[in-house]
């Protein structure tokens, strides 16, 4: 519990929530939320979509990336927890992970987890949101729909 202690009232509280509901990770947290920590400087945001991705959908200015998965096929990266671990500073550090609709950061905060890294959360909706009935993103949530900080190359 002194690893809550630490955290971000948001976060603890969310670490919290995470623990009694028998998640494996540390919790998921909305993007405004997401974007009120890390633009304050309070935790590192991880993006964990292809290197492809970020270039051609676009990714949050300042944060960091580490793929969880590369090309087209999606093909998972067997060093992730290393590389993130070396990214972000260490297993204590508070990192946020982000995704396109939050299933793969789900997945790699669960890794993150399981290697010992204890305060890396998932940024739910992800950066383009949940696909909709029109098999379209970003109608109704995601890091974009909200309107948070972005940039495309």
């Amino acid at each position: 519990m002194s690893e809550v202690l630490d955290l971000p009232e948001q976060l603890a509280a969310v670490k919290s929530q995470a623990e009694s509901s028998g998640l494996s990770y540390a919790g998921g947290v909305p993007p405004d939320v997401a974007w009120q920590l890390f633009s304050s400087g309070q935790v590192l945001l991880v993006d964990v979509r292809t290197a492809e991705e970020r270039k051609f959908v676009g990714h949050v200015p300042d944060s960091l990336h580490v793929a969880w998965a590369t090309g087209t096929a999606l093909t998972r990266n067997p060093r992730f927890a290393r590389e993130l671990e070396a990214r972000i500073g260490g297993k204590d550090a508070v990192a946020l992970l982000l995704c396109r609709s939050g299933k793969r950061s789900v997945l790699a905060a669960e890794a993150a987890a399981k290697a010992g890294l204890g305060n890396v959360f998932n940024v739910l909706q992800g950066f383009e949101g949940e696909i909709d009935a029109q098999q379209q993103r970003g109608k109704a949530d995601g890091w974009r729909f909200h309107g948070l900080p972005w940039v495309q190359d």
